[in-house]
């Protein structure tokens, strides 16, 4: 069998990235996922060209300094039989601490990518310094707010945009032992909506000490599904550890 040949199974896997793993860059992940797929010797198709690389895709960037329970991961294979539950025994003790499987699914064909197909993350955000009566304030300004226009950098330049259709939904949490949790739904298009530019809304500048992603959605026939029930070839979806 040809390596490079073209890809007969794609298998979307979600994983969970949290622990001091958080500070490992997007990139570095990648290579990790890729490193760990080839120890444990499943038959992963692999680019063509002068230096083949197994065909990963990857969903939303998380940030470095970031946790997460919702990651996603579509890994190409050259084996059409091969099934979620061989996937996941075969990452058991290979994927270092902080990386775990949760859930997968075979995807079925014509599928949309990752990076196309998610409208909207959930986040679980640890503030400090605030109190719930001002923390509440603040969302109510946010929720209220016409426009939220923020400013970051992007390839030397600083562009302005306006957040404020990005806000799905803000509400505050709990308290913790270290501060209080804002519970976030943002949007992802045309970008992605970033937690520490939400904190700076209205002028304001609150200090996240533990920020979470603890969903990812995608919009479909007006129903909101999480990636895993998105394009799942029939009686293949796998959920692992109560998720």
């Amino acid at each position: 069998m040809n390596p490079n040949e073209a890809p007969r199974r794609r298998v979307r896997l979600r994983y969970r990235k949290i622990g001091p793993i958080r500070f490992t860059s997007h990139r570095d992940v990648a290579r990790i996922w890729e490193r760990s797929l080839r120890r444990t010797g499943l038959p992963v198709a692999r680019t063509e060209g002068f230096s083949p690389r197994a065909k990963l895709h990857f969903g939303l960037a998380l940030a470095t300094g970031y946790e997460s329970d919702a990651e996603y991961l579509d890994v190409d294979f050259k084996n059409d039989t091969i099934g979620v539950e061989e996937v996941q025994e075969a990452l058991v003790g290979v994927l270092p601490d902080g990386l775990s499987v949760t859930g997968g699914t075979v995807l079925g064909r014509g599928a949309m990518s990752l990076q196309q197909a998610v409208t909207s993350c959930d986040w679980d955000i640890e503030v400090l310094d605030v109190s719930t009566p001002d923390l509440a304030r603040w969302v109510d300004r946010v929720c209220g707010a016409a426009t939220l226009m923020v400013t970051r950098e992007r390839k030397g330049q600083k562009i302005t945009d306006d957040l404020a259709p990005q806000v799905h939904a803000l509400e505050v949490g709990e308290p913790t032992s270290r501060g209080i949790r804002l519970l976030a739904t943002l949007g992802t298009r045309p970008r992605a909506a970033r937690p520490s530019e939400l904190l700076t809304a209205l002028e304001s500048a609150y200090r996240p000490v533990l920020v979470r992603r603890t969903r990812q959605w995608i919009e479909q026939d007006g129903a909101r599904l999480e990636p895993l029930e998105v394009g799942a070839a029939p009686a293949r979806l796998t959920l692992v550890g109560g998720q």
